[in-house]
């Protein structure tokens, strides 16, 4: 199975899809757990509506920017009006351009768009993550501990370690936060998160 050592590795590997797939988005898509490929093909309306919503899902997105509120809205009216993996993926780069803007709030609620709009676990998982870090900096660590309980796939053992540690540490709980970080190290992370990791439990003195 394959290990992500951040989100954003999977994220990443989202957008190289949707860049070198186009055409076969058109189609329609079905992202597997750890792999971007299964397939699923649509007829008549369906394959012009998923050609026309994925060359909407770009137009937006490419023109989104943090000092622009009329691109945010654009996105966010994309997002709401699209059940599907690309209004995932549009909530998913929306709530980034409000956490650079502090505005942890409406980060978390797209996110939460997106978690409904999606019934692919790579998604879902990527989501919760981005969802727990910003319930951490909303000082809502129970929050976050139920949406890391949330997230599938051994793939994410090791982030999900990282960030339970972050979680109980905010609440005072040193050997919770040592518990998780000890099963991060002991997973297959890379060994520049199992180091992050050991240096977080080196600070708990």
């Amino acid at each position: 199975m394959e290990v992500y050592n951040n989100e954003n590795e999977q994220v990443d590997a989202l957008r190289r899809f949707f860049a070198n797939n186009g055409k076969a988005l058109a189609v329609g898509v079905i992202i597997g757990i750890g792999a971007l490929a299964g397939w699923r093909y649509w007829t008549g309306h369906q394959v012009s509506n998923s050609a026309e919503i994925s060359a909407n899902y770009q137009k937006v997105t490419q023109a989104m920017q943090g000092d622009r509120p009329q691109t945010l809205e654009a996105v966010a009216k994309f997002a709401s009006e699209n059940n599907n993996t690309y209004g995932a993926l549009a909530a998913l780069d929306l709530a980034k351009q409000y956490v650079d803007q502090q505005q942890l709030d409406q980060a978390a609620t797209q996110l939460q768009t997106g978690l409904k709009a999606t019934k692919d676990e790579n998604l879902q998982a990527v989501l919760n993550l981005r969802l727990a870090r910003v319930q951490l900096q909303q000082k809502q660590a129970e929050a976050a501990l139920k949406t890391l309980d949330a997230v599938k796939g051994e793939g994410w053992s090791a982030i999900i370690a990282d960030i339970r540690g972050e979680a109980l540490l905010s609440k005072g709980d040193k050997q919770g936060a040592r518990d998780a970080w000890s099963k991060g190290i002991a997973s297959d992370a890379s060994p520049a998160l199992k180091q992050m990791m050991q240096m977080k439990m080196n600070n708990l003195g």
